[in-house]
């Protein structure tokens, strides 16, 4: 049992490590950042050019999903916002809402309301629409 629990916390801490990396090497590449503030007046945000912002606002009872990405105006770019729930811990996590943007230039998606008392965590998936391997994706910490 302790051997499970440690290789979930292993698995656990890389995906950690995956989902943080790359923004930190996309902020470094960048050569400079811009804080945004989301205009909820919580999460404040660093634009990266195809680095998606992720976040989530309390709507009503539920909260929703929101992730935007800053994109050249001729670009057509891809964001796609996912809620997902963990029923247990050490659980697989179970997408609950979605939504998917695709425009030219700088994009926003908003997942519809969720309510639960699961474990969540808010990913999205931005970048340009026909390269999928510049695409990125960033996760909230579970809340």
């Amino acid at each position: 049992m302790n051997a499970r629990i440690a290789a979930l916390m292993v698995a656990a801490a890389g995906i950690m490590a995956a989902t943080v990396a790359p923004a930190s090497a996309s902020t470094a590449a960048a050569g400079g950042t811009t804080p945004v503030t989301n205009g909820a007046g919580g999460a404040s945000c660093t634009t990266v050019l195809n680095q998606p912002c992720v976040w989530q606002e309390k709507d009503g009872g539920g909260f929703v999903g929101v992730a935007q990405v800053s994109a050249d105006a001729g670009q057509l770019t891809i964001v796609k916002v996912e809620v997902r729930t963990q029923r247990a811990w050490g659980s697989p996590w179970l997408p609950a809402a979605s939504a998917t943007t695709v425009t030219k230039g700088s994009a926003k998606a908003v997942t519809p309301r969720v309510v639960t008392t699961d474990l969540k965590m808010v990913c999205a998936t931005a970048g340009p629409a026909l390269e999928a391997a510049q695409q990125v994706t960033t996760c909230t910490y579970p809340f």
